[in-house]
């Protein structure tokens, strides 16, 4: 029987999250809720559907970051979870590191590119 597993990330931002998602064409959910195998239910701050019967989400994990949520049985035969992982880990660090740099430089004019 599947359960639902929590991984750690180093994402810290649910909304940060939501945007990264959703530019990468995603629709992901606020507030919501994953169900595994048995079930039960837990609340995730972002979910996202990958198919009918596969999702993850992504909750507040005790040192404050956003742990991962999943069935990982079911994630394991998902062909597009890792690359989706790794997009998603560099969409969100350029957009931080970004926002960071705002912050920190004010009215500097911040290029990205070659």
């Amino acid at each position: 029987m599947s359960h639902l597993s929590i991984l750690p990330t180093v994402l810290r931002d649910a909304d940060l999250l939501e945007t990264c998602l959703r530019s990468m064409g995603h629709s992901p959910q606020r507030d919501a809720h994953l169900q595994d195998f048995g079930g039960d239910r837990r609340a995730v701050l972002v979910k996202l559907q990958l198919d009918p019967h596969t999702s993850l989400g992504w909750c507040r994990d005790g040192d404050g970051s956003l742990a991962l949520v999943g069935d990982l049985q079911r994630l394991s035969r998902a062909r597009s979870l890792e690359p989706l992982l790794a997009r998603l880990t560099r969409e969100y660090a350029a957009r931080d590191a970004l926002r960071q740099a705002r912050c920190h430089l004010g009215d500097a004019l911040v290029h990205v590119g070659d």
